[in-house]
């Protein structure tokens, strides 16, 4: 039997959008762990009807980032430690595949541009731009995988990291500046084609997470779960 014509490629439906929204308000904690949100709300705030907003709930709930219980509100998700922990174990697996085949590819250029990024990371810093760290943090993560000639890594990890920036976020204030250093360790372990040394700064810098979730959980226990939950 043969196979029906694909149609042409449509712009983004409105689901999509309303999802994307939504992750980055989750993600950026415009939307805190623990609020309550409603599809008519929503709805009404982004001009839409309720059914891209219900589709679009249904699929952060399967991200596990929204909890929708039948005839009562719905709630963002408190941050879970295990699906942290999950999703620094993926991404560092990932990215330290891209970093050794990013090493041997690596060109003048490509340096001047990861060099380009830090820059603008200081920049940002100094500002107190965080929403602007964390674009430029990910156009730096990004650019290695693309480096490797892996660029398509980047989409894996970032569907992968998304509970960890949840984390990022909450830390940027007084985490920005150590993740500028491993930057900046990171790319002179790379001008050096150091392997050893880059692998070792990678590690750290996404192990951070870690320490961070433990000292954030004490601030804002509220945006938590609860240790064996």
């Amino acid at each position: 039997m043969p196979l029906a014509p694909l149609s042409p490629i449509q712009p983004a439906s409105t689901t999509d959008m309303v999802f994307d929204r939504l992750h980055d308000a989750v993600v950026s904690l415009d939307l805190p762990p623990g609020s309550k949100i409603s599809e008519a709300e929503i709805a009404r705030s982004l001009d839409v009807s309720r059914q891209p907003v219900r589709d679009a709930f249904f699929r952060l709930s399967k991200l596990g980032f929204l909890s929708i219980r039948p005839q009562r509100a719905t709630l963002v998700t408190r941050i879970s430690e295990t699906a942290v922990l999950r999703a620094a174990f993926i991404r560092t697996a990932l990215e330290l595949a891209c970093l050794n085949a990013a090493l041997p590819r690596l060109t003048a250029s490509d340096l001047d541009n990861l060099a380009a990024d830090i820059a603008a990371q200081d920049h940002a810093i100094a500002a107190g731009d965080r929403p602007g760290f964390h674009a430029l943090d990910d156009r730096f993560h990004r650019r290695l995988c693309e480096i490797a000639g892996h660029g398509y890594a980047w989409d894996l990890i970032r569907e992968q990291k998304a509970h960890m920036d949840r984390v990022r976020f909450l830390s940027l204030a007084i985490g920005s500046a150590d993740a500028l250093d491993d930057h900046r360790h990171l790319l002179r372990a790379i001008r050096a084609k150091n392997r050893d040394s880059a692998e070792t700064v990678m590690k750290q810098h996404l192990g951070r997470v870690k320490n961070a979730m433990d000292r954030l959980r004490g601030d804002h226990p509220a945006y938590f779960e609860e240790t064996g939950t």
